[in-house]
């Protein structure tokens, strides 16, 4: 494996610093898409060294598109394989290394960390947003995962690299997991551990009324896909296991 990790991130320049240094730690290659910050995430980047590749436009277009143009500089470099995380340090690098043991075992395959929601710190939101969108999951893929939320994943940048999302938002990391299925791409859980600073520490970027909306609108879509498209490719896709053997 040639394995880097890539960390988008939108006005998070209070705990950057120390993601990409924890990081750095277990991937030496580090590529850090600064989606459009105003925060001053600018000036902190141009302090971060050699090691650390830097891709920033102007104006914030969304984590989906932030992830599209990480897969992109890491596809250019000669990566084929991802491990992604959020830069708010909610994730522990040091799960890296088993998130990269279970790739490992079943290379070609999309790795997602699944999270304990029994922590007393996880605000109410991300559990039943996590419910909302395990539920379409399964709905639009006859599969099951049990955090399909997360964004601590390790990506097989040769199948999913150049794949283009219908949404630039975070909810992208969704339909990257339910067109992955359909194209047969092995998808495996593994545990992580998750940090929620206090309540008054944390920077969310999540907009209830209309990020639900439109992760709502995203899902009628795919299912509708998945009817015409969704369902027969995964149909046909056994069935040519079933010859084959």
């Amino acid at each position: 494996m040639k394995v880097c990790a890539i960390i988008p991130t939108y006005n998070n320049a209070a705990t950057l610093p120390a993601v990409v240094d924890d990081v750095r730690s277990f991937v030496s290659d580090i590529i850090v898409v600064n989606d459009g910050s105003t925060d001053g995430t600018e000036g902190i980047l141009r302090t971060l060294g050699d090691s650390v590749t830097v891709v920033s436009y102007p104006k914030n277009r969304g984590k989906g598109y932030a992830l599209r143009q990480g897969f992109k500089a890491a596809l250019q470099k000669g990566f084929d394989t991802a491990v992604t995380l959020d830069s708010d340090g909610q994730h522990r690098a040091s799960d890296i290394p088993t998130l990269l043991d279970c790739y490992s075992a079943d290379e070609g395959s999309l790795v997602v960390g699944s999270r304990k929601f029994d922590n007393p710190n996880m605000p109410s939101k991300n559990g039943f947003a996590n419910r909302f969108s395990n539920f379409w999951f399964t709905v639009q893929t006859i599969r099951r995962l049990p955090d399909t939320q997360t964004g601590f994943r390790v990506y097989p940048l040769k199948k999913i690299g150049r794949h283009n999302p219908l949404n630039n938002r975070y909810e992208a990391e969704l339909e990257i997991l339910v067109r992955c299925a359909w194209r047969d791409v092995k998808i495996k859980s593994c545990p992580i551990n998750v940090y929620y600073p206090p309540q008054e520490e944390r920077v969310s970027h999540f907009r209830p009324t209309a990020d639900f909306a439109r992760i709502s609108v995203l899902n009628t879509v795919l299912c509708l896909l998945a009817v015409v498209y969704g369902y027969p490719s995964m149909g046909i896709r056994k069935l040519i296991k079933l010859l084959k053997k």
